[in-house]
Order: C-alpha cells, then structure tokens, then sequence
C-alpha cells in the first residue's frame, strides 16, 4: 500500500499533467475506497447506510499528507476520488447483479448507499443513473463531470469550481440544468416501462430541477452546443 508521501507525490504530478500519476493516483484510490467500502459495510449493522461523501473525504485523509497539499490540490483529490467511487459501487452492483442471476449467495448489499443528492433507493436506481450519466457525459462532458463530482464524491459547489476551472455561479446552473436532463431522461425510461410513478419517476424525485427547456431539440441538455 502506497504511504501518504507517495500519494501526495502523485497528486501534484497528476495537477501538473502528469498522465502516468493521474492513472497511478486514480488506481490507488480505488483500491483504497473499495478496502474502506467494504471494511465499513462488513463491520455495520444491518441497513445501516454508506454514506459516500463521507467515504471519499476519509479517503483523502488517510493517503495525503495533508501538510504538504494546497485547497487546490485537495479538490483535484476529491474529484479523482469521485470517479473511483463512482466505479466501486457501479462494480460492485454489477457483480451482485450477477451473483443473483446465478441463484449464488448475495455479498454485503450497498443498495442502501447514502445518495442524497439525487435519491436513487436502490442498486437498480444507481445502475439506471450510472447508465444516463454515461450518456450524459456523450451529451456534454462538462454536466458530466459535474454530475459525477456532486453525486459519488460530494463535492462542493466551491470544490468543483476550483477543478473545472469555472465560477460558483456556472457550477450552480449547470448543476440544475444536469438534475433536470437525468430526471427527465430516468422519468422517460420508467414510462417507457409501463409505469410513471415508480422510485425514479415519482413527484418527489431529488433528480428533478423541474423548469422548462430542460433538454434541447436532439436530446441534449438545454443550453449545451
């Protein structure tokens, strides 16, 4: 296991383009997020939630030496970090999936993931998310990435400014036109399937920024090129 030197090192080597570091530090995050993923499930009591905002900061602070780090370089973490959490828990999911198909024991469930940013209940939820934040960042990798940052790392509206290069007020809008398109394309996906009122379709749904001129004329989110 890499020491909090080694990956201080790699984070300043990544932020100065280092594209060899940024896949070291990203591999490395990973494997750290997923040990503590299932760490925290393994010891918990039943039902109890991973809350992965939480996860994601803890991480940051068991591999960096916080001392030899700016607030920069602490956003530039965060958002590494909340690409591999997106990939632990899509992974995970997609493995219990297959264990279930297969009649085979199910591992620690994560279904009950503390998301609350979007309200996706459920591992189908994550899985349809993931799947229309896929198509999202095809769309506009900008939301995208936002998406990713907010949702499975938690980030700040400060933070992701800070490594999108954008101001507070750009993040913000982007954020609600983002909610809105993914709300409106999971929403579509449940009437397509015969029901309107499921977990991701409903009133209530935290995907929902509501508003109009959500998505533009071929499916792009409003105001994208």
């Amino acid at each position: 296991m890499a020491t909090s030197s080694d990956a201080t090192v790699l984070l300043h080597s990544s932020r100065a383009g280092d594209r060899k570091a940024l896949d070291e530090l990203f591999s490395l995050t990973y494997d750290e997020l997923k040990r503590a993923a299932h760490f925290r499930l393994g010891r918990g009591r039943a039902g109890e939630t991973l809350n992965t905002t939480a996860l994601v900061h803890e991480v940051y602070v068991r591999m960096v030496d916080q001392t030899r780090v700016e607030w920069a370089d602490r956003a530039h973490f965060l958002a590494i970090a909340s690409r591999a959490m997106r990939f632990v828990l899509i992974d995970h999911l997609r493995a219990r999936s297959a264990l279930k198909r297969g009649a085979m024991e199910e591992p620690v469930s994560l279904d009950s993931v503390e998301v609350e940013e979007a309200g996706a209940q459920s591992g189908s939820d994550l899985l349809a998310l993931n799947e229309a934040l896929e198509r999202l960042g095809t769309l506009s990798p900008r939301l995208g990435q936002l998406v990713e940052y907010r949702f499975f790392g938690g980030l700040t509206h400060e933070e992701i400014a800070e490594v999108m290069g954008v101001s507070v007020r750009t993040v913000k809008r982007d954020w609600t036109r983002a909610r809105t398109w993914l709300y409106e394309m999971l929403a579509g996906e449940d009437d397509g399937a015969g029901g309107a009122g499921g977990a991701r379709g409903g009133e209530g749904s935290r995907l929902s920024g509501r508003g109009e001129g959500a998505g533009g004329r071929d499916g792009s989110p409003a105001g994208e090129s």
